[in-house]
């Protein structure tokens, strides 16, 4: 009998050794913000600001330089961790021609949450034209950790 629980135990010592080799990860929240000429996506450090701001943007396209995506993510740190952080937009250009951009950035877990900012501007946010829709993935080398995509995509 005891020999079978010095087995079993040893056995979940194991699984549990093995298990903690796999990366994971998660995306928490995205959030795409129009920044003003200024690099600014608000006036004040209020949320209720912040929101009345985008609008504002949203509205009056000429005073927006860029798009930025505000990323908050979450990956089990790890020797072997090599995360990425892909922005997959899609958009209209002129004449209504669908656009497509990878945005790409290495990021290094930690032990907790971590905001990551990926930006598209100058004259790629220019030229892209309209997003419409997004997706954001979290990636450790060619596998794919967790997902976050826009209602259209």
């Amino acid at each position: 009998m005891r020999a079978l629980l010095i087995f079993l135990v040893s056995l979940g010592l194991v699984a549990v050794a093995h298990a903690a080799d796999v990366v994971t990860g998660k995306i928490v929240k995205v959030l795409p913000l129009f920044l003003d000429q200024q690099g600014r996506d608000a006036t004040s450090p209020s949320l209720f600001d912040r929101d009345a701001y985008q609008a504002f943007l949203r509205e009056h396209t000429n005073a927006v330089s860029a798009l930025r995506f505000d990323v908050l993510w979450k990956a089990v740190k790890s020797p072997e961790a090599k995360i990425k952080i892909w922005v997959e937009l899609r958009g209209v250009g002129t004449n209504s021609v669908p656009k497509l951009k990878t945005l790409e950035v290495d990021a290094v877990p930690g032990t907790f949450r971590k905001w990551t900012e990926i930006p598209l501007a100058g004259a790629d946010y220019k030229n892209f034209g309209a997003v419409v829709a997004w997706r954001v993935t979290l990636w450790n080398g060619g596998r794919m950790l967790a997902e976050e995509k826009s209602f259209l995509w």
